[in-house]
């Protein structure tokens, strides 16, 4: 996926954090990983949200990409 097919949310957040204004996180993995689980444990979020979160977390963790 490319920055330019993401919501403006991120192309903000993007932007941010390429000028300076925003941390940079080098463990970007873990970082994702760990949203995901926040996203899919609140149970204040609707069943299909975290569902959803659960998934791309469960497939990061499959995939063979580690934060080193």
């Amino acid at each position: 996926m490319q920055i330019y097919q993401c919501c403006e949310l991120i192309r903000a957040t993007y932007a941010q954090i390429g000028s300076g204004d925003q941390g940079y996180i080098p463990a970007a993995i873990t970082c994702a990983i760990k949203t995901f689980n926040d996203i899919a444990e609140d149970t204040n979020l609707p069943l299909e949200v975290r569902e959803r979160a659960a998934f791309a977390a469960a497939n990061l963790l499959i995939s063979d990409h580690e934060d080193k």
